[in-house]
């Protein structure tokens, strides 16, 4: 199956902002899921969508055996470059290159909304181990603050249609196959401080802005630089780190 246009194009461009200015995962949120994934040597976890591999990095640290499965090209290069222990394959959530029950555990980090929800999970349930588990995890923008505000009002015109784990229309694929049931979900808050810079590679790796024409871009990161100017150095961009567990039926 390919993947969203959008998505293709736009991390495609944005592969190298990506790497530089999205925020990784809070120190506690990896303990948590290291710990309820039961990951350590002899174990094997899959990282499908794995981006540039900002939580693939901290998956390998546990010592399991990580594959990560990414299917845009720019992000794949980054992240075989920042991650080369894991071992990192082409591909998607829907057609995942791998044999059936051949790991212990996925994880899926600010990628699932992309997904075709019902295959996805089929084929999360076909390379799972029975028992395996299943952790989705995001890094949400904590909108009501107000530097995140005012970068919402500035890149939401821009949004469209595109798929977003805020609407949560994820949720329903997930568990209403039977294939997969509940177990636990943790919540952390967290902050990312960065320059101007940082700044305008974080918005600058947003799908939906990376993927618009040149010049509709700049205009919207001028605005962004604009925001970083009055504000005062170094800028705290507020998050909450979501993780849902799911164990197979």
């Amino acid at each position: 199956m390919s993947i969203y246009e959008e998505a293709r194009r736009g991390f495609q461009q944005g592969a190298a902002a990506y790497e530089r200015g999205r925020p990784g995962y809070p120190a506690e949120a990896i303990q948590w899921l290291v710990a309820e994934l039961g990951l350590e040597p002899g174990r094997a976890v899959l990282d499908v969508g794995a981006g540039t591999g900002k939580l693939t990095r901290e998956l390998v640290a546990s010592r399991a055996a990580v594959v990560a499965v990414e299917p845009v090209p720019a992000m794949r290069a980054l992240l075989e470059q920042a991650v080369p222990a894991a071992r990192a394959l082409d591909g998607t959530a829907e057609d995942l290159p791998l044999a059936d029950a051949s790991v212990d555990a996925i994880v899926v980090a600010s990628a699932f909304h992309w997904f075709d929800g019902p295959s996805a999970v089929a084929e999360f349930h076909r390379v799972l181990r029975p028992g395996g588990r299943l952790a989705l995890v995001w890094n949400r923008r904590r909108r009501e603050q107000p530097l995140q505000a005012a970068i919402s009002a500035i890149i939401e015109p821009h949004r469209g249609d595109t798929p977003s784990a805020y609407r949560s229309r994820w949720r329903a694929p997930v568990v209403s196959g039977g294939l997969f049931g509940p177990v636990a979900e943790r919540e952390l808050p967290f902050e990312q401080l960065v320059d101007a810079d940082g700044l305008l590679d974080r918005v600058g790796s947003i799908s939906f802005i990376a993927a618009l024409p040149d010049g509709e871009r700049e205009r919207v990161l001028g605005r962004i630089r604009a925001l970083a100017a009055e504000a005062e150095e170094p800028l705290r961009l507020g998050y909450d780190t979501e993780a849902f567990l799911y164990e197979r039926s």
